[in-house]
């Protein structure tokens, strides 16, 4: 037991969580009694003695902070991010990659075994050759003081400022950067959560490895008008002469108290109000709110597996389900005969739309529906489809959405799912339809994080 009441135990760490923290359980004494106390200790992994310090030891379940690794795991490595052991952006820097792809393919085993399913149609988790600074889309947040960076593990109050970092495109950084230096120089103050007072909340930077087009969006409580004219003029000229790459430069204020990257009314300070995007040969506009996959390059080999599985044919009917700005109803549509795109944000419909005519794919109808009424209206229109495919949120598409589509009866239904868990929990809902889990490919989207994506096909009546 330490002065300050924390207390210091040496233990095993039996597994991971599903955010990847290693898990533990010791025994404290406590008014003559022998309790368990449940550890998440971050950065360990399975098989690890530690040594860890715990700031509540009369709690039963709490975070401890690791002091020595006192038998590493034989793929432990040194992290490369300076910012690892705050950050909260990654979990698994200090695990070699291979790994990290293994406990995802065992992990979507486990929970398909857990429902019912034989987990040998799980192919292994395809990984990235070079699984750094992959992502082509981030945002950070300014701390009340006006720094800029990610929340820290565990606290989403704290943001931790940053130097570099290792997920990130590095147009993202290069732009992140030069805001934050933008917003030391003004010296003005950043959002405080609790008072709701400050200006600069948030910084969101996409950059399109395709087209080399870079947005930058400043979120602010206040117009860019006034005293913080000046201040927004330097901002435009600053971007635009650090990085050309930027094709829209904006200001958008957000008002609400609600913590999201949301906006009432948008100023263009530089450009357009988007940037051009490809996938997989497809041409797509991207607003600051689009919903677009963020590791383009796993993203491409997601559709052609999808397509691979799905086997669309001329004379077919399909709908996506879910289908967002059209990431995999265009490449879809080239093989099908009509395909109808359901998804209930509207402004992604719109996109959609936009997007099969910038492409000329004129056999798409798109509707602006909740999934399970849009089945509906579409069977209704468009009769039975003879392939589905639905990429949900990571709340999965729910028993009734999953009951609809049993009864619409298509042939092959292709499932995309960024949850296994409740992928797993969805498809069970298929089974007294006649459908068979045919196979499931993991793809990891996201390194060094305990996220992973599957693409999976079931088969009526086989």
């Amino acid at each position: 037991m330490t002065d300050s009441g924390k207390q210091s135990f040496i233990t095993d760490i039996h597994q991971l969580d599903k955010k990847g923290i290693g898990q533990a359980v010791v025994w404290r004494e406590e008014d003559g009694k022998r309790k368990k106390l449940k550890l998440a200790i971050p950065s360990t992994l399975p098989g690890e003695k530690v040594r860890v310090v715990v700031d509540e030891p009369k709690r039963c379940r709490v975070q401890a902070r690791l002091e020595e690794v006192i038998e590493p795991h034989p793929e432990r490595l040194a992290p490369s991010c300076p910012h690892f052991d705050r950050c909260g952006g990654c979990v698994w820097q200090h695990w070699r990659y291979e790994g990290q792809l293994r406990h995802k393919t065992e992990h979507v085993k486990t929970l398909l075994k857990e429902h019912g399913f034989d987990p040998g149609v799980v192919r292994d988790t395809i990984g990235m050759e070079h699984p750094w600074h992959y992502r082509n889309k981030m945002e950070f947040t300014f701390s009340p003081e006006g720094l800029l960076g990610l929340h820290e593990q565990g606290n989403f109050r704290q943001i931790i400022s940053l130097e570099t970092c290792l997920i990130a495109g590095e147009r993202i950084v290069k732009a992140a950067m030069e805001v934050a230096r933008w917003a030391r120089d003004h010296q003005l103050p950043g959002y405080h959560k609790d008072t709701h007072e400050g200006l600069l909340r948030h910084v969101m930077v996409r950059e399109s490895f395709a087209t080399g087009e870079v947005m930058v969006a400043l979120f602010a409580t206040e117009a860019p008008e006034g005293e913080l004219k000046e201040a927004a003029a330097d901002l435009t000229e600053r971007i635009t002469k650090a990085l050309p790459q930027v094709k829209s430069l904006l200001w958008l204020e957000n008002r609400a108290w609600a913590d999201r990257t949301q906006a009432e009314q948008t100023h263009v300070l530089a450009g357009r109000d988007f940037i051009y995007d490809e996938l997989c040969g497809f041409r797509y506009r991207l607003w600051f709110d689009t919903f677009f996959q963020t590791n383009p390059v796993q993203a491409a080999k997601l559709v052609e597996l999808a397509l691979e599985m799905g086997k669309p044919q001329p004379h077919e009917n399909m709908i996506d389900l879910f289908c967002g700005v059209g990431t995999f109803s265009l490449p879809f549509a080239k093989r099908v005969k009509a395909l109808a795109g359901i998804e209930i944000v509207e402004t992604s419909i719109e996109s959609a739309k936009r997007n099969a005519k910038d492409n000329g794919i004129d056999n798409t109808y798109f509707l602006a529906r909740d999934a399970r009424r849009g089945i509906d209206e579409v069977l209704e229109q468009f009769g039975r489809p003879e392939l589905l495919l639905l990429d949900p949120p990571r709340s999965g598409a729910g028993g009734k959405v999953m009951r609809k589509i049993g009864r619409a009866r298509p042939e092959r239904v292709v499932y995309v799912s960024c949850n296994p868990e409740t992928f797993a929990a969805d498809i069970t809902q298929l089974v007294p339809f006649g459908y068979t889990l045919k196979t499931v490919q993991p793809v990891d989207m996201f390194p060094h994080t305990a996220h992973v994506e599957c693409c999976a096909l079931l088969v009526r009546g086989s």
